[in-house]
């Protein structure tokens, strides 16, 4: 887990401030379930591996954020690509946790991401010349 600029100090599992991308990367590749706050750098490198994340997104209520950004573009990025799973009341973590692949089975959403859908097309567009 990367804790960040939090003094918060987890009891019942590893933690680090800071964690590298490699490392980072790593970890996602090899999680079933990955927790992440709402900025999208961090959501989108679990969708890169073809992973549906829980994202928390950090507010402004609980001086996590100037303001509720992280919220606002979790919440249009989920009614837009329904490929993230938004908690927006952390007492709701856990039952999406326990029902992360129930949860998953209800977004029918699209994890390709716009560059791949993009070359599919163009490749069809390419072929369709010849």
């Amino acid at each position: 887990m990367q804790t960040g600029f939090s003094d918060y100090h987890p009891r019942n599992c590893k933690y680090e401030d800071f964690i590298s991308h490699d490392d980072m990367q790593r970890y996602v590749d090899g999680a079933r379930v990955v927790i992440t706050h709402g900025g999208p750098s961090s959501f989108i490198m679990p969708l890169q591996v073809h992973k549906i994340p829980i994202v928390v997104p950090r507010l402004k209520e609980f001086d996590e954020h100037v303001n509720d950004h992280q919220l606002d573009f979790a919440r249009q990025v989920a009614n837009r690509k329904k490929n993230i799973l938004v908690v927006e009341d952390i007492d709701k973590l856990a039952d999406v946790i326990v029902n992360y692949d129930s949860e998953v089975a209800k977004l029918n959403g699209n994890i390709d991401s716009n560059n791949k859908r993009f070359n599919k097309t163009l490749e069809k567009i390419v072929n369709g010349l010849f």
